[in-house]
């Protein structure tokens, strides 16, 4: 995965304040942490952070974050705080990376081979309950999405997240539950069909019943 750069300013005053005086200048406040070194408070352009935060990959891009530790040094995001009214980042956690190491990070889901699914093509719905999972894997080896292939589902098929095939060096966090992450829903109205079919069979069993 390419690394990303971004332009970073240092913050010698930090709280409630400065954090607000930095937000009024068009930055955002920021945090670097990890690698066995000291928190760093720093501050990055709203407008380049922009770039970024929305994209369903920004948790498993690897940064390089000029004006902070020495060049060369890798980051990743680890939280962010947005807005509740305009919906732009208002603080982003980074954290320290180094080759060779393991980090946990949040990587998006891409679903393929919709065509070959036997219950979609049939008028079903794919529901998705998660649109990304947690892997733990080397930085340098951060994969851009984790593709799901739907070829041969039928309805009801249903994806666990041990279901999903890794690369070789990818695997899920310790103590991962097996969460659903998507189903092949039949469409609404087969399933009315099928309902009143169910119906009407028990009905016809009832002795002494008429059905018109």
């Amino acid at each position: 995965m390419a690394t990303v750069t971004l332009e970073a300013k240092g913050r010698e005053n930090v709280g409630t304040g400065a954090a607000r005086n930095c937000r009024k200048d068009g930055f955002v406040p920021c945090v670097v942490y990890g690698d066995k070194k000291d928190p760093e408070s720093i501050c990055i352009s709203s407008d380049l952070l922009m770039r970024y935060v929305n994209k369903s990959n920004f948790f498993s891009t690897v940064f390089e974050i000029n004006g902070v530790d020495k060049k060369g040094q890798k980051f990743v995001a680890k939280d962010v705080q947005f807005h509740p009214v305009t919906d732009r980042p208002i603080h982003v956690d980074f954290m320290r990376v180094s080759k060779g190491s393991k980090i946990t990070v949040r990587v998006p889901l891409s679903f393929i081979n919709e065509t070959l699914s036997p219950g979609l093509k049939n008028g079903g719905v794919l529901n998705v309950l998660v649109h990304e999972i947690d892997v733990v894997c080397d930085p340098e080896e951060i994969p851009e999405n984790i593709k799901i292939d739907l070829t041969g589902f039928e309805f009801h098929h249903t994806v666990h997240a041990n279901d999903v095939k890794l690369e070789k060096g990818i695997t899920l966090p310790a103590g991962n539950k097996n969460f659903t992450i998507a189903t092949v829903v039949a469409p609404t109205i087969m399933k009315a069909d099928e309902t009143t079919s169910s119906s009407t069979s028990s009905l016809s069993s009832l002795p002494g019943m008429l059905l018109s």
